[in-house]
């Protein structure tokens, strides 16, 4: 039985339909970093990109602290809720909470090779467990008005055929689900560490490929190993959508490009250091909150990647931010370590890099 969970306040659940968001161009679900610090900056530099928070397990939100974890600003919208677990009522009554909470989209993770969480039946493990998926998503989908969608690598280490991948997309969507997203690597579930896992298999993007053409019906996102937008236009013309990792987080200039190159809309006109100065209200709550500098600046380190000044910028963040009582002027003060351009560029070739 999942029990109530106990919140200061419970959003009321909005009578308007669900809008299902453009999954085009999508920034990937990454443990401590696609935090709400890290999304508050992203959305400044591209309304359309769908942004993921981390990914929440469901224990940890029946039994811990519920509103901390879904705690979000509405400036982020679009943005998707992922999830860990295996059991399908508790992952139904958190994809309740997704909607209550306003997400777009919730996502079961299907994808994470950590032991840590093979430990509890959660991420790329249940790749070996598609009917535990199917039945997941069934009853994911029959509570909730959002859509369900699900990351999952490709394979895992002794299921990794063509034909055990095949198995696991006709069973989770017969359960209902629409919209795949594909990190296009087996996962190997033991002697590599998370880190090599997102490295060391191949990358053989002809298998999300393939999954399109095999599924038509289907929306596949493809994932793993993207960093330009050459790269990015390549994949569309074969899949429904990208999903930029690594890159997005540490170049996160580059998504100022992305409205005008994937939307066909009109960039927000903001510079590097105005979406920097947009934030300083935003950091300024987060201090009042308790919330250390340190916390909040690491995810803005990469936002002068490659242009004059910006390693002076990090280092001296980097050696500030940590200090007892660091507060805005430390980024006041590194920030102008990097010259100012004349006018505001909204893509410029770090974000074709």
């Amino acid at each position: 039985m999942i029990p109530n969970c106990p919140l200061k306040h419970t959003p009321k659940i909005p009578d308007s339909p669900v809008l299902e968001p453009s999954r085009r161009f999508c920034v990937a679900p990454m443990m401590d970093w696609t935090t709400s610090h890290y999304r508050y900056l992203a959305r400044l530099l591209s309304r359309h990109t769908l942004l993921y928070t981390e990914m929440v397990t469901t224990g940890a939100l029946i039994h811990g602290d519920t509103e901390r974890f879904l705690r979000h600003d509405p400036s982020e919208y679009p943005l998707a809720l992922q999830l860990g677990g295996s059991n399908a009522g508790e992952l139904a009554h958190c994809a309740r909470l997704a909607e209550q909470f306003g997400f777009s989209e919730v996502n079961l993770n299907v994808g994470c090779p950590s032991d840590r969480v093979q430990n509890n039946m959660i991420g790329a493990c249940l790749m070996g467990h598609p009917d535990k998926v199917a039945e997941a998503v069934r009853a994911m989908i029959e509570a909730t008005r959002l859509p369900v969608t699900v990351k999952h690598r490709i394979g895992i280490n002794g299921r990794e055929s063509w034909e055990d991948l095949c198995e696991f997309v006709d069973k989770v969507s017969a359960a209902g689900c629409r919209t795949f997203i594909v990190h296009a690597r087996i996962a190997i579930l033991e002697g590599l560490s998370p880190k090599e896992n997102r490295d060391v298999p191949p990358l053989k993007y002809d298998w999300a490929y393939r999954l399109k053409e095999k599924y038509p019906h289907l929306e596949i996102i493809i994932n793993g190993g993207i960093k330009t937008f050459e790269e990015c236009h390549e994949h569309l013309k074969r899949t429904d959508g990208v999903m930029l990792g690594r890159e997005a987080y540490h170049n996160p200039w580059l998504l100022a490009g992305v409205d005008a190159e994937f939307f066909g809309a009109t960039p927000p006109a903001i510079s590097r250091h105005d979406a920097l100065r947009t934030m300083y209200p935003f950091i300024e709550s987060e201090l009042e909150r308790g919330v250390f500098l340190g916390h909040i600046s690491r995810h803005f380190l990469g936002l002068f990647h490659g242009v004059p000044g910006g390693r002076q910028f990090r280092r001296y963040i980097s050696e500030n931010a940590h200090k007892p009582g660091a507060g805005l002027e430390v980024i006041q003060t590194a920030l102008e370590k990097v010259p100012e351009p004349q006018q505001p560029l909204q893509a410029d070739a770090a974000t074709r890099a």
